[in-house]
């Protein structure tokens, strides 16, 4: 297959770069459409109790959105203020598709004690068209925000999701703004010329053009997350850049044997290629453990990253060979270096990890399981407005109601739907807890509305749902609202997760094995990746949930995580990491095959693959660290997840754990049963041989 791509891309190397182009055009054109179908409703699950239980409700009782407004910075009493609220209620009624606006200094609990806010809450008919409800929205919208006042702000339902979706192009850009030319800058330092820096940025647009279209293509058939953008983005911009990176030095490498420059980029594909292929695959299969999850959210992330990454696979195969046919001869060979200078820190680093093996497994091991220790505390909650950055105007509706309003003000209730045939003890029970509010639908159906202690997804409301569920016992009855569908998603997780996991760890196993033959470098592959990822998770706990250290990232602690965070850090890390481990056996793997012994071939390995592991896991940290200039919190936690996943794989583990485990395996690394190595040489991939190394010069 791939000396088939090969072939393409040079015998038609103008049609491949068209068709890239146009691919391109539809990315950029087509594919930013998506800003405008982003949600912000994540933890529904699809045949949980909450999720069936609001179904249910809106057949009885069909509601619309609500958005609401806030009014503050004047005393609400001054007469000319009141004049223009009540105008503005008054001309809000009167808009089509609004079913109910109540008079905020007539209905308690509108008006703020300080007498310095108040609060306009718009509902909508039910039953609106996404026209409809949008044209009814905006009216509202734009007539509540012609109140002079120092502070109005207008937020929720629809305009929300719309409001995150023009911040988060904002921070995709801004960040693209950033990370582009720092990572043409480092780039120009690893290859010392504009050529052969510029085509791995040509390769991450092409990376960016396939988010935007692969989430546009998802978000005709399900909600995407507005968090889901700036994931996508940012890992395909940093793969990209990944994969055309370990290309183009080992273009530069077949370039010191031919001057050729089509034989080379056979050669190029032949062999880093295949690696590209596999870690492609490697990270693909990561992401399908989210698939196990019923979670809308969780599949539809999972889908869309991995055909991001299917892109940059098929960018780096394709259409940088076609790109290194037409511009690779100006494209200077990498210099020769004698074997003692070449790579020479990284080859000492692998021989001192080798020679004190135990030494580095006591030390190393250990620390990292110190930092995975806050992981053992993880909690996930939803969370509110406060993972919002302050400069969006739902975070400054909340912060406004937050100052003025009892704490609780503006949480969604807990809903308890009590249908036809319940034991009427039970309905008594449920009807007389504190708060609690009870109206009759049509059929006999009865909602309890319960107004939880504390934020709406705290342990207070939680439990509440739970004692709710408990009291019910058999009872046709059934709980609802944003605490019980967190209480629902935390179930699916934990009851899912146990399955993800053997998905996801024998995908990669079945990879790892087809990659080396062995049975062993896969295991020890996975152990030390989990030590690496299980790190970097427990700081994010530590900062993020603990908030330690929170305020140098613009950030505060919210004491929890946010519960799109750790499912996704683990998905994609886990992927991440595997890069970086092939990058390595595909030199070590090619220095056993030129004769060299077990131990040289490791050292080998390295001294060849670590200067190309350590930029590229330095690039992708600038990546990420461009798109946590946004101050979205789930993405600032999955930014310092994955950037310090990526930077302690890519030396911690690579560099000193890698070398001592391989040392203490031996010759055993590379065992597997006689039956599974027949298997191997007759299926397993293989690739062309490679050319001889040259010889080492007298000088430089």
């Amino acid at each position: 297959m791939l000396s088939t791509l090969a072939r393409t891309a040079t015998r038609r190397p103008l049609t491949v770069i068209l068709l890239w182009l146009l691919f391109l055009l539809l990315g950029f054109g087509l594919g930013t459409g998506v800003f405008g179908r982003l949600s912000d409703d994540v933890p529904d699950v699809p045949g949980t109790e909450s999720q069936l239980a609001e179904e249910y409700l809106s057949g009885l009782d069909p509601t619309g959105e609500t958005v609401t407004a806030v009014v503050a910075g004047e005393p609400v009493s001054d007469a000319a203020l009141r004049a223009q609220v009540e105008r503005a209620v008054a001309e809000v009624r009167e808009i089509a598709g609004v079913a109910a606006v109540p008079d905020p200094y007539a209905t308690p609990g509108l008006t703020a004690r300080d007498g310095q806010a108040l609060i306009i809450p718009v509902t909508f008919e039910g039953g609106l068209d996404d026209d409809a409800e949008e044209e009814a929205t905006d009216a509202a919208a734009e007539r509540i925000r012609q109140i002079e006042a120092p502070d109005v702000h207008v937020s929720g339902g629809e305009l929300l999701g719309r409001q995150l979706g023009e911040r988060a192009q904002e921070d995709v850009k801004n960040a693209e703004l950033i990370s582009l030319p720092v990572v043409l800058a480092l780039l120009l330092v690893v290859f010392g010329g504009l050529r052969a820096a510029a085509l791995p940025l040509v390769i991450a647009v092409s990376g960016i053009a396939g988010a935007f279209l692969a989430l546009f293509a998802f978000s005709e058939v399900t909600d995407i997350s507005v968090y889901a953008i700036q994931v996508t983005t940012m890992l395909g911009l940093g793969l990209a850049v990944d994969y055309a990176l370990l290309m183009l030095v080992r273009f530069r490498e077949e370039r010191r044997h031919t001057e050729d420059v089509v034989a080379a980029v056979h050669r190029t594909v032949a062999a880093a290629g295949r690696t590209v292929l596999f870690s492609g695959l490697t990270v693909a299969v990561s992401l399908t453990g989210l698939l196990v999850f019923p979670s809308v959210f969780l599949r539809s992330m999972g889908l869309a990253v991995a055909a991001v990454v299917v892109i940059d696979m098929l960018a780096a195969v394709t259409l940088l060979p076609a790109l290194l046919t037409k511009f690779g001869g100006k494209i200077p060979p990498a210099r020769v270096r004698p074997d003692r200078e070449e790579g020479r820190l990284f080859a000492r680093l692998a021989r001192f990890a080798a020679r004190r093996r135990i030494a580095v497994v006591a030390t190393v091991v250990p620390v990292l399981l110190v930092l995975a220790l806050p992981v053992t505390g993880m909690t996930i909650n939803i969370g509110d407005a406060k993972q919002l950055p302050t400069s969006t105007e739902a975070r400054q509706l909340y912060d406004t109601v937050d100052a003025h309003f009892p704490p609780g003000t503006g949480v969604s209730p807990i809903t308890v739907v009590v249908k036809p045939g319940t034991d009427p003890a039970t309905a008594e029970r449920i009807s007389a807890l504190s708060g609690a509010e009870s109206r009759q639908l049509p059929g006999g159906t009865t909602v309890v509305e319960i107004q939880p202690p504390g934020s709406v997804d705290g342990k207070a409301a939680t439990d509440l749902v739970e004692r709710i569920r408990d009291l019910r016992g058999d009872e046709p009855v059934e709980v609802t609202g944003v605490a019980a569908r967190l209480v629902d998603f935390r179930e699916m997780l934990a009851e899912r997760a146990p399955w993800a996991a053997v998905t996801v760890l024998a995908g990669i196993f079945a990879l790892l094995f087809a990659f080396t033959g062995s049975v062993l470098i896969p295991l020890r592959t996975i152990a030390t990746t989990l030590l690496s990822l299980g790190a970097a998770l427990g700081v994010v706990v530590w900062v993020f949930q603990d908030g330690h250290l929170a305020g140098l990232l613009g950030a505060e602690g919210l004491g929890s995580l946010s519960l799109t965070a750790p499912p996704l850090i683990v998905a994609i890390a886990f992927g991440l990491a595997m890069d970086y481990e092939l990058f390595i056996l595909a030199r070590m793997r090619e220095a056993r095959e030129r004769g060299e012994d077990d131990q040289e071939a490791v050292v080998t390995g390295l001294r060849r693959s670590g200067r190309v592991v350590t930029c590229a896991a330095l690039l992708l940290a600038v990546v990420f660290g461009a798109f946590m200039t946004g101050g979205f919190s789930p993405i600032l936690q999955i930014g310092l997840g994955l950037t310090l996943a990526v930077l302690i794989d890519a030396t911690v583990v690579r560099m000193l754990l890698v070398p001592a485990t391989m040392a203490l395996l031996g010759r055993r690394a590379w065992w597997a049963p006689r039956p599974l190595r027949r298997a191997h040489d007759r299926f397993g991939l293989t690739e062309a041989p490679t050319a001889p190394e040259p010889p080492v010069p007298t000088k430089v």
